[in-house]
């Protein structure tokens, strides 16, 4: 397929951090692509919680099959805007892996954890995972990926981790968030294919877990909309049927809707080249009606679904796992695998070897050190 001109060119990346032959059978965005799916942090989600915990139960979405769900929709949309898929699909497949043990919760624990040490933001953490953390190649740390690959990883930044980005990186991945401009379309497609997978996933997996009905969402009009839609094509349907049916049809009609939202704007943007698009407000969206709709969507579920007293009680067993196997492990950093336990910075280390673990691997842990089973 060709691309369009204000697509992310492989023959024009800036480039990765330490020099490499160019490889003879493949674009430098499907190298990134390669590297990441045979990391040792991609193998680690199909272990990490997306809402429910691991052993909730084996059908509940992880880390992993929520990336592999965000790549497959980048592509489709990718595809049609003539935009690059294959550094649409290396930024999904590596958007979370610094997200913690426990989902969200995880996370918040750690951050609260490294107050005083600059904190913990996983959006940075998967940058650090794919810079520093991955040890497989002889001649340098991480992953050494193109610099759009990684300013696609890096949704989110803080003020203060941008100021040490840039000075660690001059005019690099941090430069961005300082100047308050956009990443490449590319990485803008995947920050909006990553909300389409989650309210889409997390209305399966609510249903799935019996804490939301479908009577529950019929007071939500993106899904019911589509849930009559569902009916008047398939008169009688209903459970499970209808669930998917339903959630099918929200996501096309979500697609759909980015798709021709975001060409307009492009044409109306009159974009020459990739870098156009940096100077701009956000050029991948929804049209307003969708956006609201969407909106409405995320409200729900984070009343009825992630503040229900079930995900709520999980939440606070998380916390405290995290918590406590960040105080056993500043106390006894020997606790840790030699490659922690031996650095000078020892809070961040602990954070690195937290954000690594599986959920399985936390709560095993958190057992060993304390005495106590949670999450079992």
């Amino acid at each position: 397929m060709s691309l369009a001109p204000y697509a992310c060119d492989p023959a024009r990346s800036r480039g990765r951090r330490h020099l490499e032959e160019a490889a003879p059978t493949r674009t430098e965005y499907q190298r990134d692509r390669d590297r990441i799916v045979h990391s040792t942090a991609f193998r680690r989600l199909v272990y990490k919680t997306q809402v429910f915990l691991n052993h909730e139960g084996d059908l509940f979405r992880t880390r992993m099959t929520h990336s592999l769900e965000v790549a497959q929709l980048g592509r489709s949309i990718a595809r049609s805007l003539h935009l690059n898929e294959d550094l649409v699909e290396a930024v999904a497949l590596a958007h979370d892996l610094g997200h913690t043990p426990f989902g969200h919760a995880g996370q918040d624990a750690l951050d609260d954890c490294m107050g005083a040490h600059g904190g913990f933001e996983h959006n940075l953490q998967s940058l650090r995972v794919v810079d520093k953390l991955e040890e497989r190649y002889p001649a340098f740390d991480g992953l050494n990926l193109t610099f759009e690959t990684r300013e696609g990883i890096l949704k989110h930044c803080s003020k203060a981790n941008a100021q040490r980005l840039e000075l660690g990186e001059p005019d690099g991945i941090g430069l961005r968030f300082l100047e308050r401009k956009q990443p490449g379309l590319e990485a803008q497609l995947c920050n909006l294919a990553d909300e389409i997978a989650y309210n889409a996933h997390d209305i399966d997996d609510g249903v799935r877990s019996g804490l939301i009905t479908l009577e529950q969402l019929e007071d939500v009009e993106l899904f019911q909309r589509h849930a009559r839609e569902s009916l008047t094509a398939y008169p009688g349907l209903q459970g499970r049927r209808l669930l998917y049916e339903s959630i099918r049809r929200m996501l096309s009609a979500q697609v759909y809707d980015v798709i021709a939202e975001t060409a307009n704007a492009i044409a109306q943007a009159g974009l020459t080249c990739a870098n156009d698009a940096r100077d701009l407000s956000p050029l991948v969206r929804f049209s307003p009606d969708m956006r609201d709709r969407s909106t409405e969507l995320k409200g729900f579920l984070l009343h009825k679904l992630y503040r229900h007293p079930q995900v709520a009680q999980m939440t606070v067993q998380a916390k405290r796992v995290v918590r406590e196997l960040f105080n056993a492990y500043r106390d006894e950093p020997a606790q840790m695998q030699a490659g922690f336990a031996a650095r000078a910075d020892t809070a961040r280390a602990v954070a690195d070897y937290i954000a690594g673990m599986t959920d399985r691997f936390a709560v095993r842990e958190h057992e060993r050190l304390t005495g106590n089973r949670l999450l079992a």
